[in-house]
């Protein structure tokens, strides 16, 4: 059922690594609000296409799945013309896709940094080099980047996560700059600890290999750094999101907004 309001009806969003957690919370956010939307990313087939019709039947409007590979730049481009053709050019793109691996530097493997590079920045860039010419055609384009609290501050065992999310911040900067004047905003939203599947999935594992309970890993583990002591929600980053999309963030550019329960304010 559609809402009695949509603020982004007739616009065309594409939204990478949104098949579950923060990426799907964006997508039904747009969705909600009139957005055609192109959700990315792995998944049971099944499962993928219940969630892109259920998009449809929310926006009123068009919706569709996209397997492209994100450590590809030919897929991602294949991607961005699909949408294209299929939906119109994207008004709104949101680079989501993110992996991660923890270790320290000399034991960390060479295939996991160049991974973390390539999905977690490198497309982000692919993403943008796509978009921003029909943006800049438009005269309107909004381009979010989900950073991380790790944009700004640094964890030991993640250099290659650290790194990327540091350059996306400066992608965002840089990008930013380039199409200020051509009515396109770019902007990262950079979460604490998010509560989605796989954070939730790693407690078990945490509990049985320090022996804590499930509340002593959420708050003294995963949540230690929050002085909120509440994960973020999901929906809280897509309202963000939508928000940054709207007629009121016109002139929010070049931006990192923190969304971490205080952790960077330490």
């Amino acid at each position: 059922m559609t809402s009695v309001s949509q603020s982004l009806a007739g616009k065309t969003a594409i939204v990478t690594g949104s098949t579950s957690g923060i990426g799907l919370a964006y997508a039904k956010a747009l969705a909600a609000e009139g957005a055609s939307v192109m959700i990315n990313g792995f998944g049971k087939p099944d499962e993928i296409e219940a969630e892109r019709r259920a998009l449809a039947e929310a926006s009123g409007a068009k919706a569709a799945y996209s397997d492209a590979d994100m450590t590809k730049p030919d897929e991602i481009a294949a991607m961005v013309a699909r949408c294209t053709e299929e939906m119109g050019s994207p008004d709104i793109a949101i680079a989501n896709a993110g992996i991660q691996h923890v270790a320290k530097i000399e034991d960390f493997p060479i295939e996991k940094w160049d991974a973390i590079i390539a999905i977690n920045l490198s497309s982000a860039w692919h993403l943008m080099r796509a978009v921003v010419p029909g943006m800049k055609e438009k005269g309107w384009g909004r381009i979010i980047c989900t950073a991380s609290a790790h944009s700004l501050v640094a964890s030991p065992g993640k250099s290659a996560y650290v790194a990327a999310k540091h350059g996306i911040a400066g992608l965002v900067k840089t990008v930013a700059l380039e199409t200020a004047e051509q009515g396109v905003t770019v902007n990262a939203i950079s979460p604490g600890y998010v509560w989605t599947p796989l954070v939730e999935n790693q407690i078990p594992d945490t509990m049985k290999a320090r022996g804590l309970t499930r509340e002593q890993v959420m708050n003294d583990v995963l949540l230690a750094a929050q002085p909120t002591k509440q994960f973020v929600q999901p929906e809280e980053v897509a309202g963000l999101a939508v928000y940054l999309c709207g007629d009121a963030a016109a002139g929010i550019t070049g931006a990192n907004l923190s969304m971490d329960g205080g952790w960077t304010a330490q």
